[in-house]
This record gives structure tokens, C-alpha cells and sequence, in this order.
């Protein structure tokens, strides 16, 4: 399988196999600059001489996807970050390529970047003996942004992407024709521009280890440590060589740096900036040293496509983490939200021959069911909607923005009207995402239905369909009447979309057995 990084500074192509026992085996691994980031960081556009230079590169990277026999379309992903995502004519990049490779440009948002990020390093992080008993923070300076994740005992605390990127920061020296003797002053200067908002919770743990990736880095330590940073494990970085290697190359020109360490003048251009900003982080947050690693974009992408893009019990398990820290912020009912999205999970599971849906839209259920009640936040007057807006505008981690648009419009559909085709931006979806929203939507209002007494007294389920009936029964329970009453207003959504009238029944006891003396 190959994987295909659309980067602000070059395209870089990865070709791997994986071994039957599932282990991974890198074969090839190509890189051409391209002018991408220029264009989108100084215009706001790609122009068509980049677009038709992008279009070369791919040419010659589909020729040899064809000497390896990868063809078919499962076997290969083609993705973009910021310098596609951010560029008005991205559309147009996109089709364009597709036009005359036939390859399809995926646009990724920062989430998926964290999540692929995550995957990548948590390997290495588990490999590691002592990392796991102080939070580590990810850091990656790209050519557009700065990717940061921070991990806690393996789980993700927080993740964020800053406008802070070698190539950004290059094109701001370039627009103010700064004189070579206050460059690294000015760059500084918008490090910590950058920095600075997010100087809290950088600063937030006593001890922290400091993990970084990225080429530039990778460049770095290779030039002071004298050996090669393998994918295997993290090599350690003093910062103090590293702030006389960063001054080195300050003090030399581009050509300087091209003639003495044999880059390529693009790199040549942001390597500085780069580093820069490693230095700066690594000193904000009060480190004497750097952990390096070899770990990439493309590598989390080839794992993933190694595991099918199935979503892990661990990566499961973060965003879960991550959307019970979001509902403490909205100050939801956690005891209500919590018993509604397991009889969720319940109702998900019980119902897959019903659904037809893969296991991954159980995960986004229990977030919108967790997070259903956080318009209340705002005002319990259009409490649905406000939910809505609050999901839609929310960052968590794991899910992409088409996953938090589909999570905010089940959270919309939890009560009141149904769907309409004057809802947006429900009615401009595609009518397969139409019809999941409304099947998760319609389960969830069976689950709020159900925890109506708001007691939690319903835990445990059992569905039963006898011919056009969905019977849900209740064990433990004697008197259902409060939600009986709840699923009457609730079930015509469900019934609507699943075709099947739903009743709710207690469990008939057994009569006890008369004893041998009372015979």
C-alpha cells in the first residue's frame, strides 16, 4: 500500500507492505518539493503553475505505484493539510488532480491529524520505559501549523494546532523584507505571538518529557548526535546542544547551510524557523531535553490503513475521555447523560440488523447522547439547538469536523420536530448521511425515553422483535408507567425510520415454587 503527503513544502510518497502476522515493511519512501504552502500563505490560493507542478510530481508517483502493482483504490490515500485545507481554490486543487492522475485528495482537518498523530507515536510512547509515569507533550513544527498533543498516564488531555509553521513564519520575513541581522529576533518575536495565549497550559505540569517530531528535528539530532533516529524509539536531545546547533545555523547563509549539510535550498530556506521554534517550546516549557522520533504523518496513515481505518478500543476510549471533560464544561446532567448513552451503546448493539451501521457511529451515539443536554448551557428555552451549536463549535479530540457536524445534528434531533428540508444544514447533506443521522437520532430518543424518571432506574435492556413490533424489555423494574408514557411522545421518529412499532415491558416474575410441606 503507498500513502501520499500533500505538504506545504513538498510531496512525499511512503510504500509499505504488511506482513501477515501484521507487521509492517517500508519499501520506498519519495519526496519532491513543491511551492504550495507560498501560494496559500501569501495569496490565499494555489496558482495553476503549483497546481500543473503538483500535478508532474503525482504523474511520476502514479508511474511507480504501478511498478509496485498498487492499483486499487483501498490500497492507496492521497491527503493534504494546511496548505491545501486553507487555500480559497482548494476545490479546484483537488479536481484538478484527480483530472489528471485519477488519484483523490483527501483535505484532513486538525483533528484527523491528532488522531493519526496519536497512532503513530503511541507506540513508541508504551515502548519506553519510565515515559508513562510523567504527561508527555507532542510537539510537531510543520511547514504550516504546530501540532501539540498532550498525554496523561496514555490517555490525550489536550490537543491543539497553532498557526505557527517553519514556511508561515519564512513568509512573514519575506513580506517585510527583514535584514538578515534581525531575522531570528523577529522570529522569535512571533513564536512567541503564538505561544504566548497558551503559555498556562503549556507551563501546567511540574515535569513534563517533551517529544518532537518532523523532519527538521529528525535533521537536527542526526547532525548533533551523529546517528540515525530510527522508527524503533525516541533518542534523547540536550537542549543546550541544540541551542548552539540552532545558532550555527543562524549564522550561515542558504547556500552556506546547502553546501555544508547538502539540503535542498527550500529546506535550506525553512530549517532555521524550524528549529527555532522547537528551541523556544522545549525553553517555555522548562526542559533540559528534547525525545526525537522518527514517526510521520505518513506512518500513523499507513498503520491505520493496515488496520483497516477501524477505530481502536483506545483511541475509542480518548474521545469517550474527551467528551465527558467537555460535558463537566456545559455543566450537563452527568448522571442522566451517562445512563441514556449506555442504554444508547445497548440499543446500538442490539439493534445492528436493524441499523445496518459500522461499529464506529456506536462511538459518535454515546458522544451525542452524553453531550444531548449541553445546549442548556446557554438557555433551556431551544435547549435542542443550542446543543446543536455548542457540538458544532466544540473541539473534541478524535473527531473530525464531518464527525462533530453528524454528533451536534443527532444531539438537534434529540427532541422536538423531525428532520425538515428546510433544517440546514441537515437538508444539503447527501441522503446517506441523512439517513444515519435520523437511525442514530431516532435511537437516542428511544434512550432518552427510557431514563424519563431521570432516576436511572432502567440500567439493562433486552430487544426483541416479533414480526413489526420491537419489544423492549425491562428487568428489575415493576412499574413502568412514567416511561411508557415518554416513549408515546419519543418512538415516531424510530417508527418512522425502522418501519417498527415499539413497546415497553416490564419482565414478568415467576411465580415462586410452592414448597414440599405446603404440598
Amino acid at each position: 500500500m503507498a500513502v501520499i503527503d500533500v505538504g506545504a513544502t513538498s510531496i512525499r510518497m511512503a510504500i509499505a507492505e504488511i506482513q501477515a502476522e501484521g507487521t509492517i515493511r517500508r519499501l520506498e519512501t519519495l519526496s519532491q518539493a513543491v511551492h504550495l504552502g507560498k501560494d496559500t500563505f501569501t495569496t490565499a490560493e494555489i496558482s495553476r503553475t503549483t497546481i500543473e507542478e503538483c500535478v508532474s510530481v503525482l504523474r511520476s508517483y502514479r508511474r511507480k505505484l504501478d511498478e509496485y502493482g498498487i492499483s486499487r483504490a483501498e490500497d492507496i490515500r492521497v491527503v493534504a493539510t494546511s496548505a491545501v485545507r486553507e487555500a480559497q481554490n482548494r476545490i479546484t486543487f483537488v479536481d484538478r488532480i484527480y483530472v489528471a492522475t485519477g488519484l483523490s485528495v483527501e483535505t484532513l482537518d486538525e483533528a484527523e491529524v491528532h488522531r493519526i498523530t496519536y497512532r503513530g507515536v503511541q507506540p513508541l510512547l508504551k515502548g519506553q520505559e519510565g515515559l508513562h509515569r510523567i504527561p508527555s507533550i507532542i510537539v510537531e513544527v510543520g511547514g504550516g501549523n504546530t501540532e501539540l498533543l498532550t498525554i496523561e498516564q496514555g490517555n490525550v488531555a489536550y490537543s491543539h494546532a497553532f498557526r505557527l509553521g517553519s514556511l508561515r513564519l519564512q513568509q512573514t520575513l519575506s513580506l517585510h523584507h527583514v535584514p538578515r541581522n534581525k531575522i531570528r529576533m523577529i522570529l522569535e518575536g512571533e513564536i512567541h505571538s503564538q505561544l504566548e495565549p497558551f503559555t498556562e497550559i503549556l507551563r501546567k505540569y511540574p515535569s513534563v518529557n517533551l517529544v518532537t517530531m518532523g523532519g527538521d528535528i529528525r535533521f537536527a539530532a542526526e547532525e548533533i548526535l551523529k546517528e540515525r533516529v530510527t522508527h524503533d524509539r525516541l533518542v534523547e536531545l540536550k537542549l543546550g546542544e541544540l541551542g548552539r546547533f540552532v545558532d550555527e545555523i543562524f549564522a550561515r547563509t542558504e547556500e552556506g547551510l546547502v553546501n555544508r549539510f547538502h539540503l535542498t535550498f527550500p529546506e535550506a530556506e525553512t530549517v532555521g524557523a524550524a528549529l527555532l521554534a522547537n528551541l523556544k517550546i522545549a525553553e517555555l516549557l522548562g526542559v533540559d531535553r528534547l525525545l526525537v522520533c522518527n514517526v510521520n504523518l505518513r506512518e500513523g496513515l499507513i498503520r491505520d490503513m493496515s488496520e483497516s481505518g477501524t477505530w481502536t478500543d483506545d483511541f475509542q476510549k480518548q474521545i469517550i475521555r474527551a467528551t465527558w471533560e467537555l460535558a463537566r464544561r456545559y455543566d450537563v446532567d452527568q448522571d442522566h447523560a451517562r445512563n441514556v448513552a449506555e442504554l444508547c451503546r445497548q440499543l446500538f448493539r442490539q439493534l445492528r440488523k436493524e441499523h445496518e451501521l459500522e461499529d464506529r457511529y456506536e462511538t459518535l451515539l454515546y458522544v451525542a447522547a452524553a453531550l444531548h443536554e449541553s445546549g442548556g448551557y446557554i438557555n433551556s428555552s431551544s435547549l435542542h439547538k443550542h446543543s446543536m451549536y455548542l457540538i458544532m463549535n466544540s473541539s473534541l479530540f478524535g473527531l473530525t469536523a464531518d464527525d462533530l457536524l453528524l454528533v451536534a445534528l443527532v444531539a438537534r434531533y434529540h427532541r422536538r420536530s423531525l428532520p425538515k428540508t428546510t433544517h440546514q444544514p441537515y437538508a444539503s447533506m447527501d441522503r446517506v448521511r441523512r439517513v444515519i443521522i435520523s437511525k442514530l437520532a431516532a435511537i437516542l430518543r428511544i434512550a432518552i425515553a427510557l431514563d424519563a424518571s431521570r432516576s436511572q432506574r432502567i440500567r439493562q435492556i433486552e430487544c426483541t422483535r416479533v414480526r413489526d413490533r420491537l419489544v423492549i424489555t425491562v428487568p428489575y423494574v415493576d412499574d413502568l408507567s412514567i416511561e411508557q408514557i415518554a416513549l408515546r411522545r419519543n418512538r415516531q421518529f424510530f417508527e418512522y425510520i425502522f418501519g417498527l412499532d415499539v413497546l415497553l415491558r416490564a419482565q414478568v416474575k415467576a411465580a415462586p415454587a410452592e414448597s414440599s410441606s405446603q404440598l
